[in-house]
């Protein structure tokens, strides 16, 4: 049986979690009224850093999900999502529409999971 390895853990959630091997982790941005371009950069800086911590990075991402509050902001999402991960390491990912984040100021949140 492999250990679960919790980081940055509170009362309601953990910063990362690794099992197997695998980093489970979400971000979510650190303004809540900038603009979708700047709260994404914000996101991806943030997974970023947890992935280095870690001993990873963005080319080892194997899932993720964008959630977005309007998909209006696709687009700007996806030019800032194309221009930080490195050629050719896509990973599978799902991007949906939600009617809202837990704060109201949030346009995105992504949750992912990404190889050690």
């Amino acid at each position: 049986m492999s250990d679960i390895e919790r980081h940055g853990v509170t009362a309601r959630y953990a910063d990362a979690v690794v099992h197997n091997g695998v980093i489970h982790l979400v971000e979510v941005p650190a303004s809540s009224a900038a603009d979708i371009a700047l709260q994404t950069r914000e996101v991806l800086a943030s997974i970023g850093r947890q992935l280095d911590k870690l001993g990873s990075d963005r080319s080892r991402i194997l899932m993720a999900t964008v959630y977005l509050t309007d998909l209006a902001d696709y687009a700007a999402m996806n030019t800032e999502w194309e221009a930080w991960l490195p050629a050719g390491s896509a990973p599978s990912r799902a991007c949906l529409q939600v009617a809202g984040l837990a704060d109201p100021g949030w346009r995105i949140e992504i949750a992912l999971t990404a190889a050690r």
